[in-house]
């Protein structure tokens, strides 16, 4: 059996994403670059075998279950199995005040940022229950914590939008939802904290690579480690 861990990371043509598939093809592992960009997932797997790592591009829209069908499909023609599934595509929806907002405002957030993930964890299920320790990280983000964004001391609590951080504060009950419903498979939400990217027009303070140290942390936690919880790179963070 191959005993090389093999994992999938959506969202994954820049950003944190990238920056993931990075590190843990760096372990040596052989890790599956989700992207709907094909030309630019392309060029990052390229790019990435040309450094002697093992990435593989696979297209797949996180909100076509058509493309997810044919993502299962390719993966499981090159493995029997899928060790780590790690749901990152994700977005803002753009800030607007929330007396400003209406329902339309969610619906293309929510395709992405929640129920993306369900259809992802949904059809790679047997996937992942062919592997020895089946690990799922949910990207989340502190803006989903209630505790922190009602803190008058964090900067989350100045960020008002009602799509993204209603989003990421569903995505963390479906995880514990799942944790709990699949005890053989570990499953946590990790928020990546204020990082530097395309996402916040590279104003957050963070590094790439601090900004990935929570799912790389989740994705290679031992088979003792946790299951259920939320956390960012200095550990538990408050629902």
């Amino acid at each position: 059996m191959n005993s090389t861990t093999i994992a999938l990371v959506t969202g994954a043509n820049k950003g944190l994403g990238h920056e993931t598939v990075r590190r843990l093809a760096e372990l040596g592992w052989q890790v599956f670059l989700g992207a709907r960009d094909a030309d630019r997932g392309k060029q990052a797997a390229a790019e990435f075998a040309e450094q002697g790592l093992n990435v593989e591009f696979v297209h797949l829209d996180v909100t076509s279950t058509a493309s997810i069908t044919a993502a299962v499909d390719t993966i499981r023609d090159q493995a029997t199995r899928l060790d780590v599934l790690i749901n990152n595509a994700g977005i803002s929806g753009g800030f607007m005040p929330p007396q400003d907002t209406q329902a339309a405002d969610f619906r293309a957030v929510f395709e992405t940022n929640v129920f993306a993930p369900v259809q992802m964890t949904h059809a790679f299920l047997p996937l992942l229950q062919a592997a020895d320790q089946p690990r799922i990280v949910m990207v989340s983000s502190g803006m989903g914590s209630l505790t922190i964004t009602s803190d008058p001391n964090r900067l989350e609590s100045t960020l008002l939008n009602l799509p993204y951080t209603s989003s990421k504060s569903a995505l963390n009950m479906i995880t514990s939802q799942y944790a709990r419903a699949l005890p053989g498979i570990q499953i946590n939400a990790v928020d990546p904290g204020y990082t530097a990217t395309d996402f916040n027009a590279h104003a957050g303070p963070q590094t790439l690579t601090e900004g990935t140290d929570a799912i790389v942390r989740f994705a290679t936690i031992e088979a003792d480690g946790p299951t259920g919880g939320y956390f960012d790179r200095q550990g538990a963070v408050p629902w």
